[in-house]
């Protein structure tokens, strides 16, 4: 049971990252319609995630495997309760990543491969937060763990809300990232880092109105013990991270607004993990729900999975230091 609840701390982990990584690419790739104006300023823009953006997507991989090696019934129960979701976040990032490569090389359709990277980045921004919703709303599960609703139940007003505030917090994320990669005193940096502004209101907003309607329609009660301590925990990683990126945006110190929208990103995954442990999916009938005792896999298996992750996830951020570390600082705006 030990190595089970470790592995659902290490899933929610690499959920975390990806979340905080990919996200800066996604939120950067929405707002670009409305901060990048000029070709220079689009040229700019791809420019600040050109070298990262494949690399943050592979922590999105590796949560997924993992929650397939080590929790294989919630796998099975997410990935084809949520099937069509699933299918339209992939085909997004798939259309991401080809329109990103196409436009440099295709000068006539550069608008329509524009159009393409803003669709396909805001429709996984959007379903990721839709489908953690429903994970913690709870779905109607058969008695073998399988779903039994339809992809319209899974639309519910807790989850779109659920999606608009990872949404919201996903365009402030690229917001932030664009104003501390992009050269201070142009246009493109003052709009991102207005952008920032107006986005970090909007989340404040979301998140005080997702936990109402979490109190009053989910009602799903509060964890004890290692639960409680997590929800706390994020609750003040949560507060921190608001307060800390209104402050470091109006002192104009841009990375620091970055790490406060970041830590936003991380306390929310907390509170999901919290909110729903010793569970993983939460069942509303008539099937029970999907917890880790029954869903991990043996311990044989998740201790060679232990001592695989405690090589490769060393390295793989080995990787990204280094990748960062190159392309570090700003990036000016040609004409």
């Amino acid at each position: 049971m030990t190595l089970a609840i470790l592995w659902f701390i290490i899933v929610m982990l690499l959920i975390a990252v990806y979340y905080v990584l990919d996200g800066f690419d996604l939120g950067a790739a929405i707002l670009s319609p409305f901060i990048a104006k000029t070709e220079g300023e689009k040229a700019a823009l791809h420019k600040s995630i050109g070298p990262v953006w494949d690399g943050n997507e592979v922590w999105l991989l590796t949560a997924g495997g993992a929650l397939f090696a080590a929790l294989p019934p919630a796998y099975a129960t997410s990935f084809s309760g949520f099937y069509l979701a699933i299918m339209l976040v992939l085909f997004g990032l798939i259309i991401r990543a080809v329109s990103t490569e196409f436009r440099a090389h295709d000068a006539k359709w550069r608008g329509f491969w524009d159009a393409l990277f803003f669709i396909g980045s805001l429709v996984p921004a959007l379903l990721f937060g839709v489908a953690l919703g429903n994970c913690l709303q709870g779905i109607p599960l058969a008695a073998n763990g399988d779903y039994t609703g339809s992809f319209i139940g899974l639309l519910g007003i807790f989850p779109l809300l659920c999606g608009l505030l990872g949404l919201s917090t996903i365009i402030t994320q690229g917001a932030s990232w664009l104003a501390a990669k992009i050269e201070v005193g142009t246009q493109m940096q003052a709009r991102a880092a207005h952008a920032r502004s107006i986005m970090q209101v909007v989340t404040l907003v979301l998140v005080c109105v997702t936990t109402l309607v979490f109190f009053a329609a989910v009602g799903t009660p509060l964890g004890e013990g290692a639960s409680m301590v997590a929800i706390v925990l994020g609750v003040v990683i949560l507060v921190i991270g608001i307060i800390g990126g209104f402050i470091a945006g109006r002192k104009g110190t841009d990375l620091k607004a970055f790490f406060a929208s970041s830590a936003v990103c991380v306390a929310l995954i907390i509170l999901f993990a919290g909110s729903v442990f010793p569970d993983i999916i939460i069942s509303t009938g008539p099937g029970p729900s999907i917890d880790i005792a029954t869903a991990a896999s043996s311990d044989l298996s998740l201790t060679v999975m232990t001592v695989i992750a405690c090589i490769g996830v060393p390295l793989v951020c080995v990787y990204h230091f280094i990748v960062y570390r190159t392309f570090r600082g700003r990036i000016a705006v040609e004409e």
